[in-house]
């Protein structure tokens, strides 16, 4: 159970307070409500750039780090489809340091041709050296383009096309910045070793005068359902055949969510999972295969993937992964199998609360879903899922309609 306290700023600024006495420590945690669902087509990557971009300088400080670590702080941020995410940890009495280096960049960014063009590069170089450039580097670039036909899902947070971050201009730069980087579309979690009172004193300091800016409303086009199953081939240069598969499934907060995060388990939650057991172990039709999802706040992707062993035909290792699929969606699993999967959700759960750093984001994360005090039911969620719903879910979603296959072949 985690314990927090909340108010807002006139300015918009949602402010969430954990504290925890046990440890010295105090997080500073900044969620901005953007993610590359939030980008237009013919600009993607926006977001990414950003996280880039927020650790160039602000209007008042031209170098972000410096400060941070002479008050014995470290940071980091990242970027999801559907969030970014900055956070920092320091001793709990230089915790002022962080909130004076979050609201200068909140207030502005020093926009300036050098940074972006610094940024930009760093940026280019990542898409190269890890979409272009990597063996399998584009399978995510095509399968998302094979899934999603309308919702902005369908291209990577890193972005759709590399030309896109090349030509960004300042001026594109900076309304994204004032359109998305503002008070009322922010959370700020604030966990440690620290007192409401001041935590409110300092919000209210380094936050409260910074303008509002305009509350963003999203309109996204939601994915039509899918009715028949999606084919693409690749040939490259990689050392082996590979085979991924989507399902279409619900979003963060959906019922269906948590039974499919209960069947990415059962099918392939590690070694003692149907799909390693099967076709690894017994059948040996794949060197590694695993099943995970993207934990996405819209509707998302339930994803099998499998690395093939040399000599083993493409037809066969789907035969094997639709029979594997078949047993679950024809015959009830044990509620052993069901408990099995639920304490492991249980312990990844429990693992992530241990840290205040985690706490702060997850606070953030589930405020941003409606109300960070969700956190604290997710657990009964999942104890409550039935064995029936798991073969009632598994039907639904691992319909063959509803199925993306790429095919992976290795011209070695």
């Amino acid at each position: 159970m985690i314990e927090f306290s909340r108010f807002q700023l006139d300015n918009g600024l949602k402010v969430l307070i954990h504290q925890d006495f046990s440890t010295p420590m105090a997080v500073v945690n900044v969620l901005y409500d953007v993610g590359s669902r939030d980008e237009t087509e013919d600009k993607t990557g926006f977001a990414h750039l950003f996280e880039h971009l927020m650790f160039g300088g602000s209007v008042n400080i031209p170098d972000y780090d410096e400060p941070l670590q002479r008050a014995g702080g470290e940071n980091n941020a990242y970027t999801t489809n559907d969030l970014t995410n900055y956070y920092c940890q320091l001793p709990a009495q230089n915790i002022e340091t962080a909130f004076w280096l979050e609201s200068d960049r909140m207030l502005s960014l020093a926009f300036g041709k050098k940074s972006l063009d610094v940024q930009r590069k760093v940026v280019s170089e990542e898409f190269k050296e890890h979409y272009l450039n990597k063996p399998y580097g584009d399978v995510w670039h095509k399968m998302r383009e094979l899934s999603y036909k309308v919702h902005p899902y369908k291209w990577m947070t890193i972005g759709k096309d590399l030309s896109h971050i090349e030509n960004a201009s300042l001026t594109d730069v900076k309304e994204f910045f004032f359109k998305h980087y503002r008070p009322v579309n922010a959370i700020l979690v604030v966990a440690g070793n620290v007192q409401t009172e001041n935590v409110k004193r300092l919000a209210e300091k380094w936050f409260g005068p910074i303008p509002m800016g305009e509350k963003y409303v999203r309109s996204l086009p939601a994915e039509p359902e899918q009715k028949e199953k999606r084919l693409m081939n690749i040939t490259a240069n990689v050392p082996l055949d590979a085979l991924y598969k989507t399902w279409h499934m619900a979003g963060r907060i959906d019922k269906e969510y948590y039974v499919a995060d209960l069947i990415s388990e059962i099918l392939g939650g590690g070694a003692s999972s149907r799909l390693h057991q099967q076709l690894v172990k017994e059948k040996k039709l794949f060197s590694s295969i695993d099943c995970y999802h993207f934990g996405t706040v819209d509707p998302g992707l339930l994803t099998i993937d499998g690395k093939l062993v040399k000599g083993v035909k493409m037809e066969t290792a789907e035969e094997g992964i639709k029979e594997v699929i078949d047993q679950l969606q024809n015959a009830m699993i044990t509620e052993a199998e069901l408990q099995k999967v639920k304490n492991k959700t249980e312990s990844v759960i429990a693992f992530e609360d241990m840290s205040v750093m985690s706490r702060a984001g997850s606070l953030a994360f589930y405020e941003l879903l409606g109300d960070a005090s969700l956190f604290n039911v997710e657990l009964e969620r999942y104890q409550a899922i039935t064995v029936e719903e798991i073969q009632r879910f598994s039907k639904k979603i691992l319909e063959e309609t509803n199925s993306n296959t790429l095919q992976y072949f290795s011209n070695n």
